[in-house]
């Protein structure tokens, strides 16, 4: 006979909170986030060429965005200069520091924790060269200003201990740090591991470059008339493109990170914010491309993230009303991701431009950009963070 099964007490997993941001977001002619050779970068998605975003470039938009939604000095920076930062801050603290005793200290404090530093004399001199890592790492002005008092309270030209540097190094993480991790591969014990997650933007329908050819003229010879014709000539590449924007926030994480859930969530808000009003800066001055998303899809969920990025593997061809077709395309994939796996967001929040907001009225609350934060911050009071 067949013992009757028993079942293990099952253990309490934590609560985990995503916030889902999808926006659909039109560029004119353009050339934001260009490869190797200058043409925008691409990607083959739906068997057909897409205008695609790195995800990196996009990532440095989002944190050039932040001071205008969080305040600076929670804010890091990612340098290989950390000698130069390190002094600047000392200076403050001790204006007669000698920086030549400061910058031996610095390296001899980090080589303990097998961190690199090479000492860079670029202006030729005295007490002018500066320990530089070798390369770029995050760090949050409070763990510069830590470290340089750390350094001033040893003894000239002496390392802090590996305890306290591990401890500077480890504690009050920004918020840029927090939400998009560090990595350094000689000392993983700096890790730390990104609370968020951004997508490469792609377009909706097939794109391929095209190519500008330009003249520009020599104001000189041209007064003078000595010649007639152009004084260069070259060409740019560009596109034009509706783009599909993904990222996500997973908010325990982002308050493991920050060491605190009322910082996470305030850090949550300014990223949706930064997230829909920047945009990366390649050629901006050629195209004057300066648009907004047509579409913001906010979701708070508690269940995984979820892209949507598939409602268009089928590449739009209508070149009339695109826009509203691939409003139409996204919330018809939500509605059937929805429906088949049973994952629904616990809330959603829609901000859409003229008819493209009809189009998403079904499946969320609308709101303005203005109102945006104050409704999510509302809806991640009642998370699990």
């Amino acid at each position: 006979m067949t013992p009757p099964l028993t079942t293990r007490p099952q253990k309490e997993e934590p609560m985990s909170t995503f916030i889902d941001i999808h926006a659909l977001h039109t560029l004119p002619p353009s050339n934001i986030n260009r490869d190797d050779t200058g043409a925008p970068k691409s990607a083959i998605y739906g068997g057909v060429q897409r205008q695609r975003v790195s995800s990196q470039s996009w990532k440095r938009a989002i944190r050039k965005a932040f001071p205008d939604y969080i305040d600076a000095e929670n804010l890091g920076e990612r340098t290989r200069r950390l000698g130069e930062r390190v002094f600047a801050a000392a200076k403050v603290i001790s204006p007669e520091v000698n920086n030549s005793d400061l910058q031996e200290a610095l390296i001899a404090s980090f080589k303990q924790v097998k961190w690199s530093l090479d000492l860079v004399d670029e202006e030729g001199e005295e007490g002018t060269a500066y320990a530089r890592s070798k390369y770029l790492a995050f760090f949050s002005k409070r763990q510069i200003e830590k470290l340089a008092t750390a350094l001033l309270n040893v003894e000239p030209g002496k390392p802090i201990t590996k305890k306290e540097l591990n401890e500077i190094l480890d504690t009050e993480q920004s918020v840029d740090i927090a939400l998009f991790g560090r990595m350094i591969a000689d000392t993983p014990d700096f890790n730390v591991d990104a609370a968020s997650q951004v997508a490469h933007a792609i377009s909706v329908h097939e794109s391929i470059a095209e190519h500008d050819y330009f003249t520009a003229v020599d104001d000189v010879i041209d007064a003078e008339g000595e010649e007639s014709g152009a004084g260069m000539i070259g060409t740019v590449e560009f596109t034009s493109s509706t783009l599909y924007r993904y990222a996500t926030v997973h908010l325990e994480g982002l308050a493991s990170n920050l060491g605190d859930a009322t910082s996470a969530k305030q850090a949550t808000v300014a990223f949706v914010q930064a997230f829909v009003t920047s945009q990366p800066t390649g050629k901006q001055n050629t195209f004057a491309n300066q648009t907004l998303p047509e579409l913001v899809i906010v979701q708070v969920r508690s269940d995984r993230p979820v892209s949507y990025v598939n409602a268009f593997e089928d590449p739009i061809v209508e070149t009339l009303g695109r826009r509203k077709i691939a409003a139409e395309r996204l919330v018809n994939e939500i509605t059937a991701v929805s429906d088949a796996y049973g994952f629904s967001a616990d809330r959603t929040l829609v901000i859409g431009v003229g008819e493209l907001g009809e189009v998403a009225a079904s499946i969320g609350e609308p709101t303005t950009f203005s109102g945006l934060g104050e409704m999510l911050a509302e809806a991640l009071e009642t998370s699990g963070a």
